[in-house]
């Protein structure tokens, strides 16, 4: 690729999934050695500014992952133009991008858990769920960041 390239990774709130897909696909990509522009929006701006759920940053942290520079912000028009990939948690938040997407740019949106080899589809939100909600949302985000580190790879 000529140029670098560029993740967004959207939930609704951008407080818990998509916040959790940066953090992980960071340390992920530069573990593997590769640039890529990544970053996470929501849907919905309902908390805009504020850093991601403490039990997000948690879970993550005690597998490693740091969550600092990440502050919650809603999809903007210029991420469409901007993002190579952008990458929706559910069908909820995959029907809403397609909503304000432009047509030109609508084949840009897929689900992130197509990177994937297993049987899910959508990343569950786990806000009003306990712990192993937000342990199975690592899971699955580490999982389908393999493929798209994969993926962007060539491989």
């Amino acid at each position: 690729m000529d140029k670098k390239p560029s993740v967004l990774f959207v939930c609704l709130g951008n407080i818990c999934r998509s916040p959790t897909a940066e953090a992980v696909f960071r340390h992920k990509a530069k573990q593997a050695g590769l640039a890529v522009d990544i970053e996470s929006a929501g849907t919905h701006g309902y908390h805009i500014g504020k850093e991601p759920d403490k039990r997000s940053q948690a879970c993550g942290a005690q597998r490693g992952y740091s969550f600092e520079g990440i502050s919650c912000r809603r999809v903007e028009s210029r991420d469409f133009e901007h993002f190579d990939f952008i990458l929706a948690m559910d069908e909820s938040n995959f029907d809403n991008l397609h909503k304000v997407c432009p047509d030109e740019f609508k084949h840009k949106i897929r689900y992130f858990l197509e990177f994937t080899t297993g049987p899910e589809r959508e990343v569950p939100d786990p806000y009003y769920g306990g712990k192993r909600g937000f342990e199975l949302v690592l899971d699955l985000i580490e999982q389908a960041s393999d493929g798209l580190i994969q993926h962007l790879q060539g491989h």
